[in-house]
């Protein structure tokens, strides 16, 4: 664990996003960037931390199966917020990836397909860096009922930051629609989680939020967010 986050002040959970993200900024200094995959709360988070530091370097994971309305609004953000969104790519090509492993991976082992795409690349960025910004939150799913606001990413090896860990989808949609952020219109089809289009459908109603994520398999997470342990902090 880093010493800086060792000394994480009292009372963190009870910080806003705006706490946690000028403590991440002022320990972090330019070792400290945002990752999102351009979900609501991807949005929301990076309308309220681009307010605050307008140098925040942000990337994705573009694993070339992505919607058409997920890369148009990428390209939405980066001219919106001028800024020039980092995309993160398997070493290998969707043809390559065939070639290699037969064709539609995803198909029969999601888990390699999210390897190749997703977490190879993830595993080399963060590398770079001393802490990462995510906006994922508790009620999206039970795996994720536990993160904390500031967390040690164990399986990364660095620190992990949930600003909006404790916000509910309501209070999401009401920053959004307030603040007029934009965001995939995917969403007003309830798409509630938007991935890649092959392992991405729409949730039906009483679903889980992530229900439509690899549809079929007992898999709700891509590997990201899978092995979080949430550090000792003082409280």
């Amino acid at each position: 664990m880093t010493a800086s986050f060792r000394e994480v002040p009292a009372g963190v959970e009870a910080w806003s996003p705006e706490d946690v993200l000028r403590w991440g900024f002022r320990t972090f200094g330019d070792e400290v960037e945002m990752a999102t995959g351009f979900g609501v709360e991807g949005m929301v988070l990076l309308d309220i931390a681009l307010q605050l530091n307008p140098r925040l370097k942000v990337f994705t994971g573009d694993t070339e199966f992505l919607f058409a309305e997920t890369y148009n609004l990428i390209d939405r953000v980066e001219k919106r917020y001028g800024i020039k969104v980092e995309r993160l790519y398997s070493a290998l090509t969707p043809s390559q990836q065939a070639q290699s492993h037969g064709p539609a991976l995803w198909e029969h082992d999601p888990d390699q397909c999210c390897r190749l795409r997703k977490i190879e690349p993830l595993t080399a960025k963060l590398a770079e860096l001393k802490a990462w910004i995510t906006a994922i939150r508790r009620d999206q799913s039970a795996h994720r009922a536990r993160a904390g606001k500031v967390e040690w990413d164990s399986r990364f090896r660095l620190v992990k930051l949930n600003p909006i860990v404790d916000w509910t989808e309501q209070k999401v949609w009401s920053y959004a629609q307030s603040n007029k952020v934009p965001y995939n219109p995917l969403h007003d089809q309830h798409y509630l989680s938007i991935g890649c289009t092959h392992c991405t459908r729409s949730v039906k109603p009483g679903e889980d939020a992530r229900a439509g994520r690899w549809a079929g398999f007992e898999k709700t997470e891509c590997g990201l967010h899978a092995t979080i342990r949430s550090a000792t902090v003082i409280s």
